[in-house]
């Protein structure tokens, strides 16, 4: 892809802390390997908070929202799908809202520009029926120009008191 179309981490973390996000809540996801580099390296106003596993990163950050903090939950496609019911307990029964971006891992560049529900690999392609199922909203983030869904997932996980995903399609740039 050519570098004017990809996301990079800078603009992930300009339109994070714009839409009011302060604190980087994550189990590290390959796709999203260059934001993480530059969250780690100290590049965003956001705090870092490591996690063991999904579980653990979806609770806490429950904490952070319920102590008026906006965080966001950074995992891969295959966390999501292990911490399924601390998602429903904390984003469903209690209504915390919280924001995820969700990296495809496992997503074949031959799929790039097409619906992920097409991919050939189970992995990637259950992930928007999952959401769905659990009537969690979604955006794609594939390139600089989807950015603006960041803060209109934002402002969904929070008016509605529940989750709202972006689903992170390819590598994030370094830039």
């Amino acid at each position: 892809m050519p570098e004017e179309q990809q996301i990079g981490a800078s603009a992930c973390i300009e339109a994070l802390q714009a839409a009011g996000i302060t604190h980087f809540v994550t189990v590290p996801d390959y796709v999203q390997l260059a934001l993480h580099t530059a969250v780690e390296d100290g590049n965003s106003r956001m705090t870092l908070v490591r996690c063991c596993n999904e579980d653990q990163a979806v609770c806490t950050a429950a904490g952070l929202a319920i102590a008026g903090k906006r965080p966001v939950v950074v995992v891969q496609n295959q966390g999501l799908y292990a911490c399924v019911n601390s998602l429903r307990a904390v984003t469903m029964d209690a209504q915390i809202p919280l924001l995820l971006m969700i990296g495809q891992f496992g997503r074949e560049t031959a799929n790039f520009g097409q619906p992920t529900r097409l991919s050939r690999r189970r992995v990637v392609n259950l992930l928007e029926p999952l959401l769905d199922a659990l009537d969690v909203p979604c955006w794609q983030i594939d390139s600089a120009a989807d950015a603006g869904a960041i803060a209109t997932a934002s402002d969904a996980a929070v008016a509605r008191r529940g989750a709202a995903a972006l689903t992170i399609g390819r590598p994030l740039g370094w830039h």
